[in-house]
């Protein structure tokens, strides 16, 4: 009976030791506890160590407590006792209490702060890039790779390697457009919805190489149908899909002009930019015996007719670029020929709560600490 009543005593002791280290950080912020996210919410399974830890502190320190056999403990019984005896079980009650805040700090409570909502004025673009074989060719003019190391050998572009550089400069440039990106050779791809997410963006495109899917093939009609997709939905009034390609449609299942009558119905213009102008072109074809790269001439047909076309249904307009210089100038001519659209953002900032959990969490245990040295010091 007696051993009832100090397990009911132990748990009663410890839930309103917990509720009172509880209330500073529930009673300073009692409306945002409702509604808090818990980031670490994993950690919260924690919490079942709880009551395992709170017995072994307290009713299993008896197990500990060093024992003397005598005849008969009656005297004992009717002795009188200290203070101290009827505290031995305060520590382990402390100790439980400051476990739980210490995982509930773990968990990670956070109030979301809703800031005022800010228009910022963009267009919903779609950057559709070629992949195919002949991306493979050098850029006619001088071409430098930014991230060569100091001291190598300057060396030519690649179209595609030439092409990610101005995208990335363009997207680096466009703050409040949503920026989507399509990939295409035999088939197309979606490589990212139109985003805000700028770095995203950024890390997608340097990623791009001419490995990652078929390049056996040149399929407009799929490219711009697939981006036009994406546009659908956009209430954006201005809507552009920028098709950047070297070669002239051989493959897919979409035809070129029908995904430009499909772009036309749903609002959105293509703009579309011929890499090259269809002379013979220097591609890499390995390297000597002194390491330094073959080059071999080719020829990838194009069809500007074919472009110029889709572009016009769609209120667009068709550029041609020989050399870097000329692709960055095509970029920026098709957003001074696009309206602006204003985008509601709400910004939104979180405030972590864990730090209020931590004040009472260190109060319990430099509490404990305090009894055991100067309250219960116990001698072998």
């Amino acid at each position: 009976m007696r051993g009832a009543l100090r397990v009911f005593f132990v748990l009663f002791c410890t839930v309103f030791v917990l509720g009172v280290a509880l209330g500073y950080p529930v009673g300073s912020r009692p409306a945002v506890w409702l509604a808090a996210n818990w980031e670490n919410w994993w950690a919260l399974f924690f919490l079942v160590f709880v009551p395992p830890v709170l017995l072994m502190t307290t009713l299993g320190q008896d197990s500990t407590v060093p024992r003397l056999r005598v005849f008969s403990a009656a005297p004992f019984k009717t002795g009188p006792r200290g203070v101290r005896a009827h505290l031995r079980d305060v520590p382990g009650i402390l100790r439980a209490a400051a476990l739980v805040l210490g995982i509930l700090a773990l968990a990670r409570p956070q109030n979301v702060l809703r800031g005022e909502e800010s228009e910022e004025r963009g267009i919903d673009i779609v950057l559709v890039l070629d992949l195919s074989g002949s991306m493979r060719a050098l850029m006619d003019g001088p071409g430098i790779a930014k991230n060569r190391a100091p001291g190598e050998p300057v060396t030519r572009l690649t179209r595609l390697e030439t092409a990610k550089e101005v995208i990335l400069e363009f997207i680096s440039r466009r703050k409040s457009d949503r920026i989507g990106v399509v990939v295409f050779g035999r088939s197309a791809y979606i490589l990212s919805p139109p985003t805000l997410d700028k770095t995203l963006l950024f890390q997608l495109v340097s990623k791009i190489d001419l490995d990652v899917i078929n390049g056996n093939g040149t399929a407009i009609g799929d490219a711009v149908g697939t981006a036009t997709a994406r546009l659908r939905r956009s209430a954006a009034r201005s809507k552009a899909v920028i098709l950047l390609t070297d070669g002239d449609s051989n493959s897919g299942s979409i035809e070129p002009d029908y995904a430009a009558h499909l772009a036309q119905e749903q609002g959105v213009r293509v703009f579309t930019v011929q890499i090259g102008n269809g002379d013979d072109v220097d591609v890499q074809n390995g390297t000597d015996i002194f390491g330094q790269p073959n080059f071999v001439r080719a020829h990838f047909p194009v069809n500007p007719e074919l472009l110029k076309r889709m572009a016009a249904e769609t209120g667009g307009e068709s550029f041609v670029a020989t050399d870097k210089a000329a692709l960055e100038k095509s970029m920026h001519s098709i957003l001074d020929r696009l309206e602006k659209t204003r985008f509601s953002a709400q910004s939104s900032t979180l405030e972590d709560l864990f730090p209020l959990l931590l004040i009472p969490f260190a109060a319990l245990v430099a509490l404990e600490a305090m009894l055991r040295v100067f309250v219960l010091r116990r001698y072998p």
